[in-house]
């Protein structure tokens, strides 16, 4: 008898569970695990397929009543800066964005742990140790970077990073069509900078220098106020049944 050996990834479906974005609603997830020699590739196939990662796993909804959550991202190529967005970096020009070459840092949990508190505390994350966080961080077996956003100094045009406080960190991968933002976070103190938006803007920068064309942002949801931040960044594709369409904001 013939054993056939593939590689193809084996899918499993979470129990239901209540939604966090939609009252009422239940929410259920298939995922699989990434991991060994083709983690990268398949980390890029399931994404541009419309799944996130958190650490080894990639993840989508597959939830029985409900399709609001839909795959966006950014036609970074063609991005035009609005009015509204361009007062966003104007706040923050005084901040730079550099890759952490450095293992995860007390700094950054602090942080991570602050943000949480302020915006996500009765979240399932609110927990987390700073063991855990470094494992959100370190535990992948795909090209993730750690972008850190630092008030300017004076030999930052010479390092190219910034030298005062840690205000804002994303956790972003690298794909072979341009970057996905797993996870971010800022000081929620400091509010007046959106500093969710700035990181986009960054992202979206970073891979039009790169020559590449998406920025993933995950899931908008439709009917969830929190998230319609996300139709901001045009011009961007929504995955549906027919794969990525030109989404356009009503007015």
């Amino acid at each position: 008898m013939t054993q056939h050996l593939t590689q193809s990834p084996q899918f499993f479906l979470t129990a239901p569970s209540p939604c966090p974005y939609l009252e009422g609603q239940l929410e259920r997830k298939v995922f699989t695990h990434l991991s060994g020699a083709k983690a990268v590739e398949m980390n890029d196939l399931l994404t541009q397929g419309g799944f996130r990662r958190s650490q080894n796993i990639a993840y989508r909804p597959a939830c029985e009543t409900c399709q609001a959550c839909v795959s966006v991202r950014i036609l970074a190529q063609e991005f035009k800066t609005s009015r509204n967005l361009q007062r966003v970096l104007h706040k923050n020009q005084d901040l730079v964005s550099s890759i952490s070459n450095t293992p995860p840092t007390s700094e950054q949990y602090l942080l991570f742990q602050t943000y949480l508190e302020a915006r996500h505390h009765l979240g399932g994350m609110s927990d987390m140790s700073a063991l855990d966080y470094a494992m959100m961080v370190e535990d992948t077996h795909v090209d993730t970077k750690i972008i850190e956003y630092r008030k300017r100094g004076p030999d930052s045009f010479i390092t190219g990073k910034g030298e005062g406080e840690l205000i804002a960190l994303a956790l972003t991968d690298q794909m072979a069509d341009g970057l996905s933002m797993v996870y971010s976070f800022f000081n929620p103190d400091m509010e007046e900078r959106s500093l969710g938006t700035f990181m986009i803007l960054d992202h979206i920068e970073r891979t039009r220098t790169m020559g590449l064309p998406h920025v993933y942002l995950g899931y908008w949801v439709h009917g969830s106020p929190k998230m319609d931040y996300k139709t901001r960044f045009q011009p961007q594709e929504h995955l549906g049944p027919q794969g990525w369409q030109r989404y356009q904001k009503n007015k």
